[in-house]
Parts: C-alpha cells; structure tokens; sequence
C-alpha cells in the first residue's frame, strides 16, 4: 500500500515473481468513471472507491491461481481497509510503503504516462492514515534494498 508513486507496482510485481505468488494490480479494477475522475485531477471520495474496492476484492477471492498473492493497492484510508478485509475471505497484511513527498513527487514526474497525476500527490497524502499494523518500507532507496526488505517480510507473514 502507499500513494502514487511508492512503487507499489514496481516492488509487488519482483516480489510476487522472486517469491512464486500471484501479482494482482489494484488499479486495474477501478471502474472507467474512476479512472475519468482522477485523469481529471479531480480526488475520488470514499462513494466513488466502493465499486472499485468491491471488484478488487471479487478479483482476489477468485484469483487462479489460488496461491498467496502481492496486491499493488493504495488502501490509503481505514475505509478502504475495513471493506477490504470484510470482503476478501482470507487475513490480509499491508506493508506501506512511503517516502517524503518530494521523492514521491519526483518519482511521478519521471514515471510513463499514467491517469492518476502528480498535482494529486497532495491529496493522497492527506488521505493517507497510516494503519498501526502495517509494516512501514522507506522507499528512498534502491529498488533492490527495498523488494529485499519487502520479501523478508512477506517471507515472515507466510510463515504465521
């Protein structure tokens, strides 16, 4: 979990590859509306998250196949978690992942074109609520340094 820009997608998808688990990416489940919203600069409130934590939800609990997965999602706020975790039928763990804003921003100037944009990364910070049992990777540092960490821990969570 984390804002835009974190490397959520980065670091998820190595882990999940180096570790033999299921890659899913949050942002592919958000409805077209959402996607609209966001291109436009414009925050999604938690009505418009619903739908979208709904189908991500629907899409872990009927993964193929059925293995433990790394799931690339923002879950910047309590809400989303609560809906998440009432939703998809097995524990779910978040390692947040974070910087200062300006690596963070620095980051999405640099990064391919994507919907969700950097005059965003305001908001998502102030959205954020850190949850108290997450695992928290500082990400101001090599990309390697970081799926390291994040796989030690992943490593660790399995073995619960």
């Amino acid at each position: 979990m984390g804002v835009s820009g974190a490397g959520k997608t980065t670091v998820g998808k190595r882990v999940a590859a180096d570790l033999g688990l299921t890659f899913i990416e949050g942002d592919e489940f958000h409805p077209q509306n959402n996607i609209a919203k966001m291109s436009s600069g414009v925050p999604l409130t938690d009505e418009d998250r619903e739908p979208w934590i709904d189908a991500l939800a629907k899409g872990v609990n009927e993964r193929r196949p059925q293995r433990d997965a790394v799931i690339a999602c923002s879950a910047l706020s309590r809400f989303v978690r609560d809906r998440l975790r009432a939703a998809v039928r097995e524990p779910l763990h978040y390692l947040l992942l974070t910087a200062d804003p300006p690596v963070i921003a620095k980051r999405l100037q640099a990064r391919a074109p994507h919907y969700m944009k950097a005059g965003m990364l305001e908001s998502q910070f102030a959205w954020l609520e850190a949850p108290l049992d997450a695992i928290t990777i500082d990400v101001d540092r090599p990309l390697a340094e970081v799926c390291a960490e994040v796989a030690d821990h992943v490593r660790r969570l399995q073995k619960r």
